[in-house]
């Protein structure tokens, strides 16, 4: 028993030994470190950004002043749903005026938008510089941990889509207020208009030293001035192409509909050739009125989709049956729509070889649809296709682009020079 009680003391006492020793270390580090403050976090709301603090932020624009992250809060009154006018790639688009009054339309882009902080500055640095009268101008951004949000000029008339999906039956009358404006069918004239500034902007940007592809043209992403000029929008998923002619990418980027088929066989590098493809689709959807993802019922009852049909169609020289039935009868003429068809036809050609430049594509809206020197440019078009798929050699996807630094001042006998050549990359 007086075994056991010794024993028993013994462990009592090491162990109030060991609690001192620990005690006093603990006061000793105490002493010697002091404890960070902590950053004051903002408050979390359902649509607030995740914090304000350590923005960065640029602008491109000299007529813009640096804008902070939390100035942008509040002039879209916490990116509030009821200021949404647009849902872009990787993010919604809202209207918001500015301390000093200047209206602008800002995008506050999803977390995958970019994979990370780095890329999203370059690659602002390098769209922000781009000024075209065809591109929306990226004003500036702001980024704060997580959240980017990118500032562009507001343009008036809303997106191509709007004007060709969700109009009324006849043009608004004179006496009606603006901003109650009745989106009437287009005309002809003014779709034609539409379609060969959105090629201007991307020849402009194809024919850059660093060639930009934009990898999602869709009707949502051309926006109207009140002169219903195009304007691209949307460069959420631009990319640069440095040196070689692609950009390597694991997964297809777009919108389905209007990407190409080459990414149905596993080819997703960002290629000028498959902006050329979503650029065909836009001209079909833009004569049509109809998206490609709509089906069509044949006379048989049979449904195919949108591009199919407009394709069989033209198969059968029966071109006036492609168009919106809303455009105005007597202002089309069938020479014309043909040859703005079989544009379309072309860039959507399924093998990307097959397609033509859009620099040549340009040349052919410059000349006009119906013109002498257009029909001779497009029959160019088609002669240099018509030869690429009957040649039965291995042929390879990327083209060397022409240099763009006399585009504006380029005449006929050039354009038609300007045929396309092959780089040897994969065959499809």
């Amino acid at each position: 028993m007086h075994q056991l009680l010794e024993i028993f003391l013994a462990a009592t006492a090491s162990f109030a030994a060991i609690t001192v020793v620990f005690f006093f270390a603990f006061l000793l580090c105490q002493c010697t470190y002091t404890t960070p403050r902590a950053r004051p976090r903002s408050l979390s709301q359902p649509t607030e950004l995740f914090s304000i603090e350590a923005s960065g932020s640029a602008s491109f624009d000299p007529a813009l002043e640096e804008v902070s992250m939390s100035e942008l809060i509040l002039a879209t009154n916490n990116f509030d749903p009821k200021l949404i006018i647009g849902d872009g790639s990787f993010g919604l688009v809202y209207k918001a005026t500015l301390s000093n009054g200047v209206t602008v339309a800002v995008k506050k882009l999803s977390p995958d938008a970019f994979q990370g902080l780095r890329e999203f500055r370059a690659e602002m640095e390098t769209l922000g510089k781009l000024r075209h009268k065809n591109i929306v101008k990226i004003l500036g951004y702001c980024d704060s941990g997580r959240d980017r949000v990118l500032i562009y000029e507001f343009i008036e008339k809303g997106s191509l889509d709007q004007w060709l999906q969700d109009t009324s039956a006849a043009p608004p009358a004179e006496e009606e207020e603006e901003e109650e404006e009745v989106r009437f069918p287009l005309t002809w004239r003014i779709r034609v208009r539409i379609v060969k500034g959105v090629a201007n902007g991307l020849a402009f940007m194809h024919g850059l030293e660093t060639r930009i592809v934009h990898r999602d043209i869709k009707p949502s992403n051309v926006l109207l001035d009140r002169d219903f000029e195009a304007h691209i929008a949307d460069f959420g998923l631009a990319r640069r192409i440095e040196g070689a002619h692609s950009h390597v990418s694991t997964q297809a980027a777009g919108t389905m509909g209007y990407m190409p088929p080459e990414y149905r066989a596993g080819y997703t590098a960002a290629t000028v050739q498959a902006d050329i493809y979503s650029f065909g689709v836009l001209m079909f959807e833009v004569a049509t009125g109809k998206r490609p993802n709509w089906s069509v019922n044949e006379e048989d009852g049979h449904e195919i989709w949108m591009l199919e049909w407009a394709k069989l169609r033209i198969s059968e020289n029966k071109h006036l049956e492609v168009v919106d039935p809303s455009i105005p009868g007597e202002e089309l003429r069938n020479h014309e729509v043909a040859e703005f068809l079989r544009i379309a036809d072309l860039c959507t050609s399924e093998k990307p070889h097959h397609r033509p430049l859009m620099l040549q594509i340009l040349g052919v809206f410059e000349k006009g649809f119906g013109t002498s020197h257009g029909g001779m440019m497009c029959e160019f078009l088609v002669n240099v296709v018509d030869t690429a798929r009957n040649d039965h050699r291995p042929k390879r996807t990327e083209i060397n682009y022409p240099s763009r630094a006399h585009i504006g001042g380029v005449g006929l006998i050039d354009l038609l020079n300007l045929a396309p050549k092959v780089v040897i990359h994969h065959p499809l």
